[in-house]
């Protein structure tokens, strides 16, 4: 095991020399990497990697507020009418998060999040396969135009999506206006704005063009001469897409639905204004709950620790068992 160790250390002191004093192109290639790459390197280390170890340390500390820096420990200090307390390692907040919470709020958050997030990625899924298949496959008359609209959701807000969900199914939403004119029940009756199935089309709306986009660079990759040759043979559409290209872009489809499963889990902004949709809330939702009235930071660490565990987990046993191009 020592000698593993110092190999490694030996190894990563030589690549050090390599990239500081290079003598080979190879060298050099390395040196360049590192130097654009630097700026994001410390831009993750200061905002992505301090942080979440931050998050752990206030998870498992006694402590509310951690007022030192002491990156290699886990028992920390604070600051209490002006004197530095050393305070201990609990473990309240996990065992809280196992035990449910009052009655069973972070099983339901969770529960809900889980399944919520899933039918939000197929149905996402279910909508940009076609979707993307028409755009790559076939020579449609203002694309571009077309590609602008479809990507158009990405850059709104959770809020602004929830508030066009109001616009169109709320008591005074134009569409929940037309039904009830058509069936003549009352607006109260068929609004959907705040239901589940008005957080539902909020979510599909967000999630539908960050599928699309990794559909289509899966599409891009397509070989169109085995989908030709199998056309040639007598195969119908249908076979040729389920046997021919659905397997070339699994990658794809796999990669969309990684990032549109994470993504649907860290949904906040929506949930905001439509927050009436669930009885119990998703987990993200949770964690604000938790800091808003009590502000315990413990409590919301742990819920944060385990919630990017999840999504680092779920993501690297994704990338473990398939080809998808989506990155950690």
């Amino acid at each position: 095991m020592a000698t593993s160790d110092a190999s490694t250390g030996e190894r990563l002191a030589s690549a050090a020399r390599t990239v500081v004093s290079p003598r080979t192109e190879r060298g050099r290639e390395r040196r360049r990497i590192v130097a654009l790459c630097l700026p994001f390197l410390t831009l993750a280390s200061v905002a992505g990697l301090y942080p979440l170890w931050e998050m752990l340390r206030i998870s498992l500390s006694t402590s509310k507020y951690v007022t030192t820096f002491d990156p290699l420990g886990i028992v920390v200090a604070s600051l209490t009418q002006g004197k530095v307390v050393l305070s201990g390692v609990s473990a309240r907040t996990y065992e809280l998060l196992l035990e449910g919470g009052t009655g069973g709020a972070f099983h339901e958050a969770a529960f809900n999040t889980l399944w919520f997030g899933a039918v939000t990625t197929a149905a996402s899924l279910g909508v940009a396969v076609p979707v993307a298949h028409a755009l790559e496959k076939y020579d449609l008359p203002g694309e571009r135009h077309v590609l602008t609209l479809l990507s158009f959701p990405i850059s709104l807000p959770g809020i602004v999506a929830a508030f066009m969900i109001i616009v169109l199914f709320g008591n005074s939403g134009l569409l929940t206006k037309l039904a009830a004119v058509a069936s003549g029940r009352s607006v109260t009756s068929l609004a959907l704005s705040t239901s589940v199935v008005g957080l539902f089309l909020a979510y599909l709306y967000s999630m539908i063009p960050r599928s699309l986009l990794l559909l289509r660079g899966a599409y891009s990759e397509l070989n169109a001469e085995a989908e030709e040759a199998a056309r040639s043979l007598g195969a119908s559409p249908a076979r040729t897409f389920w046997y021919v290209t659905l397997p070339q872009i699994k990658p794809g489809l796999v990669g969309a639905a990684i990032l549109t499963f994470r993504t649907a889990l860290a949904v906040f902004g929506t949930l905001v204004i439509l927050s009436q949709a669930l009885v119990e809330q998703p987990w993200t939702y949770q964690i604000n709950d938790v800091l808003s009235p009590e502000f315990d930071i413990q409590l919301a660490s742990a819920m944060a620790v385990v919630w990017f565990g999840f999504v680092l987990g779920f993501t690297v046993l994704g990338l473990r068992y398939t080809s998808a191009e989506v990155g950690i």
